[in-house]
């Protein structure tokens, strides 16, 4: 008798420390997807509000359109002072390349726009991994509470059966 509710205590005392242990186990589980998401929303905020006229690859872009029109520029005017060309000519030219300069910025506009979207799906994607990974957290930290409610049910019962044996019918 006094064995059986030596082993009960231990099995509650055990169920309790396990249980302790699990809840401490997922805080930290929990904390570290909290952490995670916050560093996804950060990465999100730093990208997708991105200036994409200030990327290095658009400034390269922009740049050597830049220097293309001004080359072209000073050749229009260049052969129209040699050839005798009209100011009409000129500043036919300067539109052209005024329009390549505008087409250029149309560009990265549109590029930038594909990044946003392609930040987002990724911001989206990495969110809904790390809301799903707390789900399991959660619904885990139900399955501990009810099998430790359980485990604690079944030696209590154990304990009491010890103590106060049934008496059958003689």
């Amino acid at each position: 008798m006094i064995g059986s509710i030596i082993g009960g205590a231990m099995k509650l005392g055990a169920g309790i420390f396990g249980g302790i242990s699990a809840a401490r186990a997922a805080r930290k589980m929990k904390a570290n997807i909290e952490q995670q998401k916050a560093e996804n929303q950060r990465w999100y905020d730093k990208n997708y509000n991105e200036d994409a006229t200030q990327r290095a690859d658009a400034q390269r872009l922009l740049t050597m359109t830049e220097d293309s029109i001004s080359k072209r520029n000073q050749q229009a005017a260049g052969a129209a002072a040699v050839m005798g060309g009209t100011e009409e000519s000129v500043a036919a030219a300067k539109e052209a390349n005024a329009k390549a300069l505008s087409d250029t910025m149309s560009s990265i506009n549109t590029a930038a726009e594909a990044r946003k979207s392609q930040i987002e799906q990724q911001y989206m994607a990495k969110n809904d991994n790390l809301n799903q990974q707390l789900n399991n957290l959660e619904q885990q930290k139900a399955q501990n509470i009810a099998a430790a409610v359980s485990g604690a049910g079944d030696a209590g019962a154990g304990i009491a059966g010890a103590i106060f044996p049934e008496k059958k019918d003689k």
